[in-house]
């Protein structure tokens, strides 16, 4: 029965090798005609430039991160109290960091090839244009979870074996502590590769739409426009990458919090007593499969059918069969009886707790979904702001972005307490685990965004039929609605594994409590507050100074080259994707390290129930913001989509290059740094 475990990297396995039969299928279609080769190979040009220049960066962080977890790993007692930790941390830590930068890697390469392909196929049908796209989002997200199983499966099972020696009887506490190693290098890269990516998609998104849609007035995506090649690389370094190493992070963070928990609970059972720190990693293993079930449900019959329900039916099919799957794991596993700091629970309360965490996920999903959806309430509201002028269209999105954190905000505190009801501080954790299970399907929904907008680029670059434009369009539309969805998720499980960790690390750090009645824990709390305040506002502020240096580039271009306007020259691509890649990573930095120093310091300074504090203002602040922005961003742009095919305000049709229009591209130039 322990060979269990052993089950776990295996599933792992299975994900990356179904992986890679999808990349050779995507890699076998047609990629069009020479041209449009030669617009894919900039951009693929571009995104690896991006990447190579942010992981020598990365490597230096990497190794000093390293080195100080090496040395932290040879102190095995503070204040009396023992830690179990080992110098092998740092090894894991490197390893963590590897394997996430591997996964964001895998993405991007795949929608550099997905992106020309769905172009060209897009020209037959829109039927075999989302095959394409969405075959090229289900690599990213089946080697995003099959790395992070494998990595996290494997790395135990050499753990346990390297501590067990026989005598000291806590080898397991051990293990589980330098598995942490791999999820710390995990979310580190993570950290500044979504910031580092996001600050160049949206700078160069900004810099087009200014220059081009506004002052010269060509289309989005004009082959004339200089920064149009850096907008379509950052739709793949930001949205694909930093995202796909994100959510590697986010999940891997799940799975260790809900271990970290489990070992303390002693259980008799078939498993070694190992059935509630086993339990996460078979669940999520098994999502990995049932995610590869789920993408068989997304495809359409024609050009009538609805994308968005073709994802919704895969997304919704893979999410209950990992539910009803989770019932019988639960009852094989775990015994009757469970006991975690006092609260006693039952094996149906554990799966109780799993269904919660699935339900939370799926309703911030739909929440996500309304507020950003074409043709909703809240994305029409923007559109008939936008007919009074630019500040009406701006103050519609803000309160549209207020709005939404009303409902997600009371389910993820509906989950939080019905979680803790059935199984306590492990239902909470548990249930992160349960909703992260399917991060295969929703990553793969996230990236084929991404790679449709990339297909539109191209598509207006080769000056394609319309009708492929049209096509490509259909899917980045409901695109924008999926990536803002994915944030939704990302956010979610980010609130439901912070109070995990919470539990965790209070646990490890030996307080009973975080006591916000004295006053240097309250003074954390409004800190931690603050913190995703002024993070923010430096991703923003970055956004906006390089996005003025790609204005002046592209003014300089349109005046100094000759020809550009009229297609007889060609513009300089490379100099707007120099301009992103240096911004970016120089910008990353500050941000980044306000998020991984802070702690450290406080911590330190004034104590772990400080921390705590700290902790739990950015979190709630952080969740807030999250919802807040993305959803904005998300409303904002599809406000803008919308003009595309015509709508009506007040009676009369508007289209693009209106003045409602002119207004809702302003609105959208805001919510890209959103």
């Amino acid at each position: 029965m322990e060979n269990v475990i052993y089950l776990v990297p295996a599933l792992g396995i299975v994900g990356l090798i179904v992986m890679a039969i999808k990349s050779a299928w995507v890699s076998k279609q047609d990629a069009g005609d020479k041209n449009m080769q030669e617009l894919a190979g900039y951009i693929a040009d571009g995104a690896m430039a991006f990447l190579k220049a942010e992981w020598k960066v990365l490597s230096i962080f990497v190794a000093f991160a390293a080195a100080f977890l090496a040395y932290s790993g040879t102190i095995h007692e503070i204040n009396g109290k023992p830690i179990h930790s080992s110098w092998i941390i740092s090894i894991a830590f490197i390893i963590g960091a590897v394997f996430s930068a591997t996964a964001g890697y895998i993405g991007m390469k795949v929608a550099t090839k997905a992106n020309v392909r769905t172009t060209q196929a897009a020209r037959t049908s829109l039927k075999q244009a989302l095959k394409v796209s969405f075959t090229g989002g289900t690599v990213m997200g089946l080697g995003v979870a099959g790395l992070a199983i494998l990595g996290l499966g494997g790395l135990f099972i050499i753990f346990l074996a390297i501590f067990n020696d026989g005598v000291n009887a806590e080898y397991v506490k051990t293990a589980i502590e330098v598995l942490t190693g791999f999820s710390l290098g995990a979310e580190s890269i993570a950290l500044f590769a979504r910031v580092g990516g996001g600050i160049y998609t949206k700078a160069a998104d900004v810099g087009a739409d200014l220059v081009g849609k506004v002052e010269a007035g060509i289309p989005e995506d004009d082959v004339r426009n200089p920064a149009t090649i850096a907008d379509n690389v950052g739709d793949n370094v930001g949205d694909v990458a930093g995202m796909g190493a994100d959510l590697f992070g986010s999940y891997v963070a799940t799975i260790l919090a809900t271990m970290v928990l489990g070992q303390e609970i002693t259980v008799n059972d078939n498993f070694g007593g190992m059935s509630p720190i086993l339990l996460p990693m078979v669940i999520c293993g098994l999502g990995i499969l049932f995610s590869i079930v789920g993408t068989w449900f997304v495809t359409i019959k024609d050009e009538k059918s609805s994308v968005q329900k073709a994802l919704n039916l895969g997304n919704w099919s893979s999410i209950i069969l990992t539910v009803v799957a989770s019932y019988f794991v639960v009852n094989w596993m775990l015994p009757d009886t469970l006991s975690l700091r006092g609260y006693e629970f039952t094996k149906l309360n554990v799966f109780l707790a799993i269904v919660v965490g699935s339900v939370v996920g799926a309703i911030m999903s739909i929440v996500t979904e309304y507020y950003t959806a074409m043709g909703k309430g809240p994305v029409l509201s923007i559109i008939q702001q936008s007919s009074t002028g630019h500040a009406t269209n701006i103050i519609g999105g803000l309160a549209v972005g207020m709005k939404s954190t009303v409902i997600p905000i009371l389910t993820l505190a509906a989950g939080i307490m019905l979680s803790y009801h059935f199984a306590g501080l492990y239902g909470v954790a548990i249930a992160a685990a349960g909703m992260m299970a399917t991060t295969a399907m929703q990553l793969a929904i996230d990236a084929f965004g991404p790679i449709a907008d990339n297909a539109g680029g191209i598509a207006e670059m080769s000056q394609l039929p319309p009708e492929v434009r049209e096509r490509t369009d259909n899917l980045d539309a409901v695109g924008n609605t999926t990536a803002a969805t994915g944030k939704g998720f990302a956010i979610a499980s980010a609130a439901l594994t912070s109070l995990a960790l919470f539990a965790a690390f209070v646990g490890i750090a030996g307080i009973d409590a975080i006591d916000i009645y004295k006053a240097p824990v309250l003074a954390g709390l409004f800190v931690g507050g603050m913190i995703p305040f002024i993070f923010s506002a430096l991703c923003i502020q970055a956004v906006g100074k390089a996005a003025m240096d790609m204005v002046q580039e592209v003014r300089r271009q349109f005046r100094e080259i000759p020809g550009i306007m009229e297609y007889k020259a060609k513009p300089e691509y490379e100099k707007c994707v120099a301009i992103s890649t240096k911004a970016s990573i120089r910008e990353m930095m500050l941000p980044g390290a306000i998020a991984l120093i802070t702690p450290l310091l406080v911590g330190f300074i004034f104590g772990p129930e400080v921390l705590g504090g700290l902790l739990a203002g950015v979190t709630v602040s952080g969740v807030l913001m999250g919802i807040f922005q993305s959803n904005a961003g998300g409303a904002w742009d599809n406000a803008k989509k919308s003009f595309e095919k015509g709508v009506e305000i007040n009676g009369e049709m508007y289209y693009k290059k209106s003045e409602p229009h002119k207004a809702s591209v302003t609105g959208d130039t805001v919510g890209d740094p959103f």
